[in-house]
């Protein structure tokens, strides 16, 4: 199948962040799905093949362990003064609005053969093709990256060279147009 330029340029200009708030809690994800999201994220683009990309699933019952986690994590790790219970209750709910929470691993190349940064930017393709595959679903997403995160490699169960780089919240969205903003490409170029 050919896709036209057209048509990609569309789904790229149209995916957007959506938060959990705005997902259809009622309406489940099916793991067929979330196994093509993960397929095309399989397929980012790594160099020396190191493939560095790994993924913890959460849904059903995990996410309210996931929320635990998050919540312990902010009341232990936040100052008094700084504390808001605003914050603590959306850091908290925000799991339990998805249908599915999967959290954005990287597994280093054990013998260092390329930089650090070459093996984070390829998570981030493989994330922003679940993002493109999510988004032609019908799929709201949103990468997120709290504190928690570098704390989390017990929690997760991470291994040996492993780190989390965020969670990618999911859920159908309740909104039907969501608007996108950008600078004309025009201000951010200079041909040389």
């Amino acid at each position: 199948m050919k896709i036209s330029p057209e048509q990609i340029s569309e789904l790229i200009q149209n995916r957007r962040s959506v938060f959990p708030s705005m997902y259809q809690k009622e309406k489940t994800i099916s793991k067929e799905i979330v196994l093509q999201i993960l397929e095309n994220a399989n397929w980012a683009p790594t160099h020396k093949l190191t493939e560095p990309w790994r993924f913890k699933i959460f849904t059903g019952e995990a996410l309210k362990s996931l929320s635990a986690f998050m919540g312990d994590f902010y009341k232990k790790n936040t100052f008094h003064e700084s504390f808001s219970e605003i914050k603590y209750k959306k850091t908290v709910i925000k799991p339990l609005q998805s249908a599915y929470v999967i959290a954005i691993c990287m597994q280093r190349d054990e013998t260092e053969s390329i930089p650090e940064w070459e093996e984070i930017a390829s998570v981030a393709c493989a994330v922003q093709n679940m993002w493109l595959t999510a988004a032609t679903y019908g799929i709201g997403a949103y990468w997120s990256s709290p504190k928690s995160i570098h704390h989390a490699a017990e929690f997760l169960g991470l291994e040996e060279g492993q780190k989390c780089l965020g969670f990618f919240y999911m859920g159908y969205c309740s909104e039907n147009e969501l608007n996108g903003q950008r600078k004309s490409i025009l201000s951010k170029i200079e041909w040389m």
